[in-house]
């Protein structure tokens, strides 16, 4: 049986912040801002959160299933490590404002940055397993910043957003090598998010652990999948990516390590590597989305004699789980994924200041995790819900009554 994605999308918000701005903002070195490789990051408005990046996410491949496909549905996994209850899941606001059956198995997976691949095996095992044959299952990886890290080099890479992913029996936009996968996890205080708004850690330590999983993980893969060469396995390589130049220098580790040098190294990362870095280096780290994003972007950019494409994708989440896995990208991928027009999407977000910026950091500051009364704070932003919401067919949080978080669809 082929298991994989069917269908995916990419919601990254609606406003976008400069990231060179926010470097002269902060007095942070712009020698290092080279080496980020990011552009511009998305931040999430005072009436957005986990819920709405999700269910944003997800609607457009909703409203594109025929009833009887939609009724299928018989699993919602939301994966985030930005969840809005100790008991409650994400999933089931997600379901209900998606209007899918009840009939529904719902939960979340919360292990950082590994949490969407997480949902997505335990999605695809379920499909392969054939308990309900045709079923398919909703995963979103879904994730917003904690606002709360400033003078930081943490700060520019931030991003917020969500990927939807329909996982089921006709993978048009990825079939996944069952099985073929290598794990490396272990325990380790990298970043971490300890309380409501706070997100902190020890980068050092974290890009430390990111590069040992993936030089186990990749490893206990090749052990795995008899075979398995770096260089030809994979036509094209897509990372967890929580900045640019860390997968660039990601790559080049795992490169070393099979013996290449120099400028082969350096072809290699842009001809396999740097077309799946497109959306990521405009929104920033989209946290148990990054990778999916990466795979989106990837699709996005493929087409004709390209295609079908074999892919190597690793996943890391800090604290730590990584895997590293395969999937074949089919030849009608990049033409189920353009309708979602994931680029014009992006390059429509409205550019914000830096006075705007730290007026929505306050906003959202005002809701934290635990909130049992409040409404979004708007002031100051009218004119930027006008441009970015207004008569816009997205979901919002209207506010919370009893720590019950209520939203709404524009119009």
């Amino acid at each position: 049986m082929s298991v994989g994605i069917e269908a995916m999308n990419l919601y990254a918000g609606s406003t976008r912040l400069d990231v060179r701005t926010l470097f002269e903002a902060r007095g942070l070195d712009l020698d290092r801002f080279a080496n980020l490789m990011m552009r511009g990051k998305s931040v999430a408005l005072p009436w957005e959160d986990a819920v709405t990046h999700a269910a944003n996410a997800a609607k457009p491949l909703i409203d594109r299933l025929p009833p009887s496909e939609r009724d299928r549905i018989e699993m919602v996994i939301t994966a985030t490590e930005s969840g809005l209850d100790f008991g409650k899941s994400l999933a089931t606001y997600v379901h209900a404002h998606l209007g899918l059956r009840r009939s529904c198995r719902l939960f979340e997976i919360k292990q950082a940055c590994y949490g969407g691949t997480a949902a997505l095996q335990m999605a695809a095992s379920w499909v392969a397993s054939g308990v309900s044959p045709g079923a398919k299952a909703l995963v979103i990886a879904t994730d917003a910043a904690r606002p709360a890290i400033r003078l930081s080099y943490m700060e520019p890479s931030q991003g917020t957003g969500a990927v939807a992913m329909l996982v089921g029996d006709r993978p048009d936009v990825l079939a996944l090598d069952l099985g073929a996968s290598g794990t490396c996890s272990y325990e380790v205080m990298d970043t971490f998010r300890p309380r409501p708004d706070e997100e902190t850690g020890d980068a050092d330590l974290s890009l430390l652990s990111y590069l040992e999983c993936l030089v186990h993980a990749y490893r206990a893969y090749a052990e795995r999948v008899e075979g398995t060469d770096l260089r030809t396995t994979f036509d094209h390589l897509a990372f967890h990516t929580p900045f640019g130049g860390m997968i660039r220098g990601a790559h080049r580790k795992l490169l070393r390590g099979e013996g290449a040098r120099g400028e082969e190294i350096e072809r290699d990362f842009e001809r396999r590597v740097l077309p799946s870095m497109r959306f990521n280096v405009e929104i920033g780290n989209l946290y148990s989305a990054s990778l999916y994003a990466a795979l989106a972007a990837l699709v996005d950019g493929l087409a004709g004699s390209a295609l079908p494409a074999r892919v190597g994708l690793f996943s890391y989440g800090s604290g730590c789980a990584s895997e590293f896995f395969s999937g074949t990208i089919p030849g009608r991928a990049s033409e189920v994924i353009a309708p979602m027009r994931i680029g014009d999407a992006l390059a429509s977000r409205a550019p914000i200041s830096m006075s705007q910026y730290e007026r929505i950091l306050e906003a959202t500051a005002a809701l934290p995790f635990g909130t049992e009364d409040g409404e979004p704070d708007a002031q100051g932003l009218e004119a930027l819900y006008e441009q970015t919401f207004a008569r816009r067919p997205l979901l919002r949080l209207r506010g919370i009554r009893r720590f019950h978080r209520e939203y709404e669809w524009g119009r």
